[in-house]
């Protein structure tokens, strides 16, 4: 019985292999897109949870400020760390992790690199985390502070096939490090990602005694330690929040304005510190779009499966006739409908493959699939059966539910496979299509406005260099250059302009209210930074480069704002030790991702800063950047010369958001493209069961516009209809994205009558192709082929 449900189903798809290769392209194409997206997700929702104790391991997370001005950040003073675990007994263990920029280039023998991703850390990182060690004493990991350890990557790397224990690495030209122990790589699925560790007790070593803050385990008002809490299962949370906020304020009264909660580990990778959610909304929005893809192809089956129940209504009727029974109707086209998923699902799995690549440049992954993995055939099974499920069991009941008599004098019962069920079918498809239409228009609209939008300052042409030794020789160093070919401009500054990173609250100003606090930028200039960048004053002036300069200081309009400061030029403000006097109000400049609003920030001055600022004409780049790269080296011998356009600063900024505009218009013009494939399934049907009706208008005069018309006007009526349910539910999806970003575009009514257009154009030029063939046939072909 078995054996010949196959065979009955195979010879009916080879029979229909039009309709079949249709279904079986839409279903295809469909999976393959829908499983890349749903293991995408899967990825991203499995960060930081491979670790045994996850659920109650936290990152302490500081919120400073009140009012506008308050801020969530993931550093934290370092004594934190060390407060947590002896006065908090909720807390069974805390690991700090600080990054390392004190060096940036490694050598062993003739082999350099630059590392990026070192850090230091204590000790009982290996104990809150899961991070295998391979080799070393794990007992003792920093013998010395010129101890290190390093991943088997970065080991091979430096090393080869070499025992990497022992071997010392030098840094920067100036200090050796002894690798102590190896550990493995850091899972792509970990947040935290290093490939050098160093001892903390070597960035203790920093503090002199002579400073402000005496010890690193005393430094109360600096904010650079991201600090891991595993507390015991089923303490109070807010019971270590409060007590750790209670620590601050009795060794730091100054900082009564900071409060500290705790982030989940699980939540590190999709939430930032603040709590805002839109790397987990793209998650959720993604997720969404795979189901929707997938719903698409479903459709496309059902459509087209209970479309052409008329055509099998005979067949079914006379098998009903000889005896056979409703269940086992029923489970020949079930059998149908698994032949032609499990050949959709391997040519899915060549299609995933083949897409596989393109997709990790698209997506800036580096996913890989494996049909050995569990979790990728968890997901595959989930997926197919949910799929199956959804697209099979309603036409098999339906195509087993004909009553033989009705069905041989055609006549067929009106239910819900009537026409007016497919019709809904249609609509939902489209309605799916023109919101990730509406969808795809708006992300481009918002990155356009990104891209053009006015920041305050001009970085066009500007690049920027860390000038390591050749700062002590600023001075001739921007002499000579600016007389190359190219160079229109040169200055210095500690920070990029593009993103501020240092904030500080140590200030205090004429007039200040004692319960008044913000957060600020501090950022130190030269005299010729402000009008290299074509920053603009909205009162005062610049500064004059003179030694006078160190007590003055620059704001910005939202400084003054915030500060409450009337009439602000001459008068004093503190920024740290430094009481300097207010001489310039700068307007208001972008210096960090438009997704947050502009903040506070103070220029002082410093005469050379570590990071240059070289403007060029647009012409003869290449001979200012020689220019500068020659100057370098000769300071710098060693070490290699890097450098970096502010365009291409601002644009890394936005990476992940174009990478998800680019991936969600290759994923709309896919469910596009399997609708069309619906679509044109239904249109060569409607003009088969119509070709009678086409040959009798032929024959009495109808032209092939008028035929065509008619044969495409039902369709765009429902295109129509989904175009109406669909723009109120894309405005609402869009206006919540547009919510990630502070300063945005408006969500045009022109986009939504472009993306009717657009889908209209879509679904008349799918549908008219059949059309236009129909009418175009010979009527007397027509009439004798229907009788």
């Amino acid at each position: 019985m078995l054996k010949n449900y196959f065979k009955t189903a195979w010879r009916n798809l080879w029979k229909n292999r039009f309709y079949s290769s249709i279904n079986l392209l839409g279903l295809s194409v469909g999976l393959a897109v829908g499983l890349i997206i749903l293991l995408w997700v899967k990825d991203e929702l499995s960060y930081d949870r491979f670790h045994a104790d996850a659920p109650n391991i936290y990152r302490v997370i500081a919120h400073l400020g009140t009012g506008s001005s308050k801020q969530s950040w993931d550093g934290v003073p370092a004594p934190i760390g060390a407060y947590g675990k002896t006065q908090v007994p909720e807390v069974k263990e805390t690991a700090r992790v600080i990054s390392n920029y004190d060096y940036s280039v490694f050598q062993y023998g003739d082999k350099q690199f630059k590392e990026s991703r070192t850090a230091y850390i204590d000790p009982s990182f290996f104990t809150i985390f899961d991070f295998t060690i391979i080799s070393g004493n794990k007992a003792k990991l920093f013998p010395d502070n010129n101890s290190i350890l390093i991943t088997t990557s970065t080991a091979q790397k430096y090393f080869g096939q070499e025992n990497p224990i022992g071997k010392v690495i030098r840094a920067d030209n100036k200090e050796d490090f002894t690798v102590q122990g190896v550990i493995a790589d850091f899972p792509a699925n970990s947040t935290l990602q290093y490939d050098m560790l160093f001892s903390i007790d070597r960035f203790a070593k920093q503090y002199t005694g002579k400073d402000f803050w005496k010890s690193m385990n005393e430094d109360w008002g600096n904010y650079y330690s991201a600090t891991y809490l595993q507390i015991n299962p089923g303490a109070s949370t807010a019971a270590v929040e409060k007590k750790l906020t209670r620590i601050q304020h009795t060794h730091h009264p100054d900082s009564k304005n900071t409060n500290y909660g705790l982030q989940p580990l699980s939540k590190l990778h999709l939430y930032a510190p603040d709590g805002t959610s839109s790397a987990m909304q793209m998650v959720k929005i993604f997720f969404i779009v795979a189901v929707l893809l997938l719903l698409i192809a479903c459709i496309n089956y059902v459509n087209l499966s209970t479309a052409r129940s008329m055509l099998r209504a005979k067949e079914v009727s006379v098998r009903k006739i000889i005896g056979a029974a409703k269940l086992h109707l029923f489970l020949q086209f079930i059998v149908e409908t698994l032949i032609l998923f499990t050949l959709a699902t391997l040519l899915a799995i060549v299609i995933i493959y083949a897409l596989l690549p393109f997709y990790n440049s698209l997506a800036g992954k580096n996913s890989s699939f494996r049909l050995l993995d569990a979790g990728v055939w968890t997901t595959i099974g989930i997926t197919i059966l949910g799929t199956l499920i959804a697209s099979s069991i309603y036409p098999a009941l339906l195509l087993s539910s004909f009553k033989p008599i009705l069905a041989l004098k055609g006549k067929l019962g009106m239910g819900l496979g009537n026409t007016r069920f497919r019709q809904v079918l249609v609509v939902t498809q489209f309605s799916f299509s023109v919101i990730l239409i509406i969808g795809t228009l708006v992300i481009g609209r918002q990155m356009r406005f990104i891209r053009d939008k006015e920041l305050g300052y001009d970085k066009s042409h500007v690049f920027t260099v860390n000038m390591r030794d050749m700062e002590q020789h600023f001075e001739a160093v921007k002499a000579e250059l600016l007389q190359q070919p190219g160079i229109t401009g040169i200055a210095s500054a500690n920070h990029t302009i593009v993103q501020l990173s240092s904030t500080t609250g140590d200030t205090d100003w004429e007039g200040k209210d004692p319960n008044s606090s913000f957060m600020i930028h501090p950022m130190a200039i030269d005299a010729q930074f402000i009008p290299q960048m074509k920053l603009e004053f909205a009162a005062g002036h610049n500064f004059r480069g003179d030694n006078t300069d160190s007590a003055k200081i620059i704001l910005n309009e939202t400084a003054v704002r915030e500060a409450g400061i009337k009439d602000p030029i001459g008068k004093w403000f503190t920024l740290w030790d430094t009481k300097a006097q207010i001489v310039g109000v700068l307007k208001d400049f972008h210096a960090a991702s438009l997704k947050t609003k502009i903040e506070p920030i103070a220029l002082y001055y410093k005469p050379a800063s570590y990071l240059m600022y070289v403007r060029t004409s647009g012409e003869d780049v290449a001979k200012a950047v020689a220019a500068v790269e020659k100057k370098w080296k000769q300071y710098n011998a060693g070490f290699p010369f890097e450098y970096r356009f502010l365009d291409d600063t601002y644009d890394r900024l936005y990476r992940s958001d174009q990478q998800t505009g680019k991936l969600f218009n290759v994923f709309a013009g896919i469910a596009i493209i399997i609708s069309c494939l619906g679509l044109f399934g239904l249109a060569t049907y409607t003009a088969q069961v119509k070709t009678r009706e086409i040959g009798i208008r032929k024959v009495l005069g109808a032209s092939v516009t008028a035929i065509t018309s008619l044969l495409a006007r039902d369709f765009v009526k429902l295109v129509l209809i989904a175009i109406v349910i669909a723009s109120p539910i894309a405005w609402l999806a869009m206006d919540k994205w547009l919510q990630n970003f502070v300063y945005r575009t408006h969500i045009s009514p022109v986009l939504f009558i472009l993306a009717g257009i657009i889908a209209l154009i879509i679904a008349l030029a799918t549908v008219s192709s059949q059309a236009i063939r129909a009418a175009l046939t010979n009527p007397v072909k027509s009439l004798k082929s229907s009788e």
